[in-house]
């Protein structure tokens, strides 16, 4: 199945809510982070796709990450974080990401 593959409605989980908030992002800047994705990897958790974007500034930049998972009928959003600097793609995400979204899932 393609991963942009139509319109489909969103589902965000309490976890996903709750990381908006913390990091200061809105439902749209999560939507634009979906629709033009910079960057697209495999999820940690089974069967999820991560997208990413970069923001901020030469000297402060920052990255936008949005995990989910995707069904038939719905796009169910897992998380959504900054995580500060640039990563490398194929790395892996920071221990403490890791461990918090393998709570969840």
């Amino acid at each position: 199945m393609p991963i942009l593959s139509g319109p489909k409605k969103l589902v965000w989980t309490a976890h996903s809510r709750s990381k908006m908030r913390h990091y200061g992002l809105s439902e749209q800047r999560a939507r634009r982070v979906i629709n033009l994705p910079k960057r697209v990897e495999d999820g940690i958790a089974p069967k999820t796709v991560a997208m990413m974007q970069q923001s901020g500034s030469k000297k402060h930049p920052y990255e936008i990450w949005v995990m989910f998972q995707d069904s038939k009928l719905e796009r169910k959003i897992i998380s959504v974080w900054r995580y500060p600097g640039i990563t490398k793609a194929g790395d892996s995400l920071p221990p403490e990401i890791l461990d918090e979204l393998r709570k969840i899932t």
